[in-house]
């Protein structure tokens, strides 16, 4: 059954906003003169910019098949192939099965796109942007898993008529379907390679939030929707002082138990198995601990949550919530503007979740409870940014006996 989606709240503009209507109108129709291309490219204080413009709608144009050279280079492995030692084209053709004369288009499409580049004696190697791919696992999962995605997509206006019948809402069921007590087998292999995944693509979140935010303060973490427990590993390693809760659907928390025993963790680390919308989050944590998990839900599920993390905190508790947010004031072409674009499809391809500004998930936490909520600097905000909120007080309906 399909749920009503979320609408991203407007924000309020100011008066000075009517002249910056003028002002973008009177822009645009200068750009819509027939002459002013002409002109542009003629004059050479105007040159750049339009030659730079054209070649930023020529790589929107071309935005699916350069994804699609990316998906064909790491099927064909060649970024661990090509990090272990630089090929030649016949070498490469004959570990791929390729032709030559065909695999030669995808080596030299990766060349230009700066995922390999040209060595001595007519060698291909790894270019820049291809070192991350050969050396980060979870990068190329999650190129092979957008492979989804477009497939949804391929035709724009159905998809957007009808989101959740495509591959991506099959592939993440948890994010459009209530959790069945009991499940069959076909149902728990999907909850073991959404797991599998995420464990994958972590790594990024979990080091922005290590490299941020000083868990000295804290003696124990409650991660809720915990997966297969990367975050609490990595945390566990860095923080040797702290003991974890997870929180996690039971087929989950199934999949994590083993890992964690193979790390050493089970004497640190309490599973509870349940759902957030069904069970209370167990008390005993100062710190809960939100990691990609409010950007998968709708409005009202996210306030639940939210909820029921400030009734399971102790006065002085924090709720650390970090993940990728939009960022509305984002200039187009620049990289926060390009993450939103790619996130708001890919929330809506999985399920009813939605991606959020800072301030509305500032204002969620407040509205739940939180004092003090504040954003968290970190190096790489393009994977994720990190909130922060205090109890400083519990709400009458939680408890009689709590003080300022």
């Amino acid at each position: 059954m399909s749920q009503p989606l979320d609408l991203a709240a407007v924000q309020a503009r100011t008066a000075s906003t009517s002249f910056k209507d003028a002002w973008q109108a009177r822009l645009e129709h200068w750009y819509a003169h027939p002459g002013l291309y002409r002109w542009s490219l003629g004059n050479p204080l105007t040159r750049w910019l339009t030659r730079r413009r054209t070649r930023k709608l020529f790589d929107l144009m071309a935005g699916f098949v350069h994804s699609q050279v990316l998906l064909g280079c790491v099927r064909l492995d060649l970024f661990r192939a090509l990090h272990h030692a630089p090929a030649n084209l016949n070498d490469l053709a004959r570990r791929t099965g390729l032709a030559p004369a065909v695999l030669q288009r995808l080596l030299l499409s990766a060349v230009a796109l700066g995922l390999l580049e040209h060595r001595s004696q007519g060698r291909f190697g790894l270019g820049p942007l291809g070192v991350p791919l050969a050396q980060h696992e979870g990068i190329a999962q999650m190129i092979e898993h957008n492979h989804l995605l477009y497939q949804d997509m391929q035709d724009p206006l159905q998809f957007l008529g009808n989101a959740w019948s495509g591959g991506m809402a099959e592939y993440w069921p948890y994010a459009h379907e209530q959790p069945k007590p009991a499940m069959p087998q076909a149902e728990v292999d999907k909850f073991t390679r959404y797991s599998e995944l995420m464990a994958a693509s972590q790594g990024f979140v979990v080091q922005e939030i290590l490299s941020s935010y000083f868990f000295d303060e804290h003696r124990c973490v409650l991660d809720v929707g915990a997966g297969r427990g990367r975050f609490v590993s990595e945390l566990a390693a860095h923080a040797p002082h702290l003991q974890f809760k997870m929180f996690d659907l039971p087929p989950v928390l199934a999949l994590a138990r083993e890992g964690l025993q193979a790390k050493g963790l089970t004497e640190r680390v309490a599973l509870h198995p349940g759902s957030f919308l069904n069970d209370p989050l167990p008390e005993g944590a100062d710190l809960i601990t939100l990691v990609r998990v409010a950007h998968d839900h709708p409005d009202a599920v996210v306030r639940q949550i939210l909820q029921k993390a400030y009734a399971a905190l102790p006065v002085g508790g924090v709720l650390l919530l970090a993940e990728p947010m939009a960022q509305p004031d984002a200039e187009a072409g620049q990289p926060e503007a390009s993450v939103d674009a790619y996130f708001h499809f890919y929330l809506l391809a999985m399920g009813a979740g939605r991606l959020r500004t800072p301030q509305e998930l500032q204002n969620m936490m407040q509205e739940a409870g939180f004092s003090h909520v504040e954003q968290v600097p970190n190096a790489m905000p393009i994977h994720a940014r990190i909130l922060v909120g205090r109890k400083s007080q519990c709400l009458p309906l939680v408890s009689e006996n709590c003080v300022n």
